[in-house]
This record gives C-alpha cells, structure tokens and sequence, in this order.
C-alpha cells in the first residue's frame, strides 16, 4: 500500500481526552477513532492489526475443534427472563431498547442463552456431542466508566466459544485443550512470556475459572504470581485455603497489576437445566447437557499489545499482527524506491510504501509511530553503499542490505 494513497493522518499531540496509553498511540497514529467515550472506530491500518489478531484466535480455535457461527446481536428478553439475567437488578450493564410494537429488545453482552437455544435444535443424543460452536461479534456493555481505551469499552468485540458435553470428564479434557490453545495464542500474538494462567472465583458455576493476565500497569486486576510454576491467583480468591489447594507459598509469589486478555469458565449445568437443553445418554436416561464459555477480546488484546509493547517513539507491533512488515521510506530516490516496493509486492512481502512529499523528519517520526517491524530507507547514501538501510523497530543499529539479502531475511522472520 502506497501511503500517499492512505486517508489517514498521524498526530503529534496526545488527544487531550485519553488517559490510557494504548488509544493515544492508536488515535495518533490513526489505527481508530474515537466515536465518544468507550466507542471506537477501525481505520485502515487498525483493521488490518484486528483481523490478523482474530484469524490467530480463529485458527487456534478452529485447531481443537471449533465451529464458526454468527449470532444476532439483538436478544430476546424471553430466554434471559428464564435465567433470571433480564432485570437490570441482576446485569446492570445491559443497553436495552424497544420495538415499535412495545417489545424489549436487548443487545447481547454475552451470548450464553442464545447458543443454548440454538443448540435444542441440534442436540437430542449422547451421539451429538461433544460440539464447540464459537463466534467473533460485537458485545455490548453498558460500563459505567470507559477510561481504558480500547481496553475496555461499550462496544467491543468478543470471540465467545461454548462446550456442549455429554459429561464431566468430556468437560474437563476440553476444558484444559481450550486453556493450551489460548497459551498459543498469547504467544503468537507477542505477549506469551508476559501472559500467565489465573486462578480466579467460579462464581456460581465451580470452585475456580481461569483467566489470563498479562502483567502490566495499565491492568485493572491485582494477582499474586509465581513465575516458577507460571501461575498466578487472583486477588479476588488469594487465600490460605486457595494457596494450600495449589502448593503455592506465600513468599514465592509477587503481588503485579495485570490485564485479564481471556477467560474460561464451567458453566456445569446452569444454563441447560433453565432452558431445557437435555440430550438421551446410551442407556435411554434424559440428562442436562453440561456446557463451558471460553472467552477472548481481539480488541481488548490489540490494546494490550500496544500497552506492553511500545516506546516512548510510539507503537512496537510484532510481525504476526504488523498492519505491513515492512515501512519503505523513499529519501529523494523515489524511482528506485518504486522498484523496491515492485519487488517487496512481487515476493509477497506486506510493505506499507511512504511516497508521500514530507520531510524525512517526518517519514522517520511516523514510521516510528506506526511500528512496522522493519524499517526500509531508500536514499542517494543508501544506494551508493548497494542497497536499502535495514533497521528492526526498537533496535538501534541499521545495515545496508540488498534486495536478495532483506528477502532471505523477511524469509527467515516470517511467521
């Protein structure tokens, strides 16, 4: 992609009504726009990040089973009424509007009663299950405040994964099949070795959930951490009896603020019993269809990212969610600079070209800005010395590659 060809613009100055480091970078960077508070848009480079990171998550869900669906946004009060999750007494983070007939409409904030009614359709036998449908869609949460950027909004999207098992043990095995592919995921989206499994309070479902925290001071969660065994508990259940439960000691464990990037819960039976998903095991007995919801925010994730990996020049974006791999700067050299972007295009290589007529000040300051993985610079020096001047985001020194040396190295950095 030409940059000249970009509607987009990139600010010097921090929005003055963001607090949260990740939308400052993204609003200068013109990745989003903010609609109002908890609201945001996806420009051109923002919506090639935020795809990358859901066909990550599509791919590892996919790997252990998953079954793409898309579920309506609006929600029938009916089925929520039968889970005594309507009144806003009980969910007080519901946007709820009306037909013009005068009936309730809903917009889902979470989709557990939809798929359950779905799933009476298709489930009536042991021999329908085990089934994993899930769905990336746009949630809706009415939060009271909205200050982390697109860390936690009012419109956000969601990809929410529900178990359906005949039993227990079915439960289980997936559940910790699930677990190892959100470990995937974290790692491949650049965040894995900063991300650690949570024990957290199952509510009313089990004993424990899961979530995953990625240590950082933006975080809204305290946990307390062992990086020798790779876990963490929650604040929220950080208890003698917890840490007996898991062979945790006190003094081995380092109280962090963390971001909650997903979660993973038993929902047992609740969910089934109330709106009578049952199935006929292999002895002719009627039994409730035991169910799990698996929880991951590509938006809240892309925030995170850009939380924990960026400078004070801007965003630094790992190569598998990098809007372009490559930012290609022409220095007074643009014919040249034409033929290298000819022949990035032609070996596949995504390369986002800066042909624009501004200073090289400027090329310079938005590339860092932008935070491509690797900065190519074309110029009458860089020539002379027999190629392009190569330099990885975030590292200082820069050499002087020729074509086939830049694409055996994009070749070897691929992921």
């Amino acid at each position: 992609m030409k940059q000249s060809e970009l509607f987009t613009k990139t600010r010097k100055e921090n929005p003055a009504d963001e607090v949260s480091r990740n939308a400052q970078l993204l609003i200068r960077a013109g990745f989003v726009h903010k609609e109002m508070a908890g609201v945001y848009s996806f420009l051109p480079l923002g919506l090639r990040t935020l795809r990358k990171i859901e066909n990550i998550i599509r791919e590892e869900m996919n790997a252990i089973g998953g079954h793409e669906v898309l579920m309506t946004a609006l929600q029938n009060p009916e089925l929520w009424q039968k889970t005594n999750r309507w009144s806003d007494d009980v969910v007080d983070n519901w946007f709820k509007t009306m037909l013009k007939n005068g009936s309730d409409l809903g917009l889902g904030f979470t989709h557990e009663e939809t798929i359950t009614a779905i799933m009476k359709q298709h489930i009536s036998s042991y021999r329908d299950l085990p089934v994993y449908p899930y769905q990336i869609q746009a949630k809706f949460r009415n939060e009271e405040r909205a200050k982390s950027g697109i860390m936690r909004g009012r419109e956000f999207l969601m990809k929410d994964l529900y178990s359906f098992s005949a039993t227990q043990e079915d439960l289980d095995v997936f559940y910790g099949r699930c677990a190892e592919a959100y470990a995937r995921i974290f790692s491949r989206v650049g965040i894995g070795n900063q991300t650690f499994k949570t024990f957290a309070s199952g509510g009313v479902f089990s004993k424990y959930s899961h979530e995953f925290q990625t240590i950082s001071n933006a975080g809204e969660d305290t946990i307390y951490l062992s990086r020798t065994k790779g876990i963490a508990v929650n604040e929220e259940v950080y208890t003698d009896e917890v840490l007996h439960d898991l062979s945790l000691k006190k003094d081995e464990l380092e109280k962090v603020t963390s971001i909650e990037v997903g979660n993973i819960f038993k929902l047992g039976t609740r969910f089934s019993e109330a709106l009578g998903l049952v199935y006929t095991d292999e002895y002719g007995e009627i039994k409730p269809v035991i169910m799990g919801s698996y929880g991951i925010g590509p938006t809240r994730l892309m925030g995170t990212i850009v939380e924990i990996l960026s400078d004070e020049k801007g965003i630094v974006w790992p190569e598998s969610v990098a809007p372009f791999r490559v930012h290609l700067l022409s220095l007074s050299s643009d014919e040249e600079a034409a033929l290298w972007y000819g022949k990035l295009h032609d070996a596949g290589i995504e390369t986002l070209y800066d042909d624009r007529d501004v200073s090289a000040g400027e090329k310079f300051g938005d590339s860092d800005l932008l935070g491509m993985p690797y900065r190519l610079v074309i110029s009458k020096r860089s020539l002379e010395k027999g190629g392009a001047e190569v330099k990885r985001r975030g590292e200082d020194e820069s050499s002087i590659l020729s074509f086939e040396e830049v694409e055996a190295l994009l070749g070897k950095t691929k992921q």
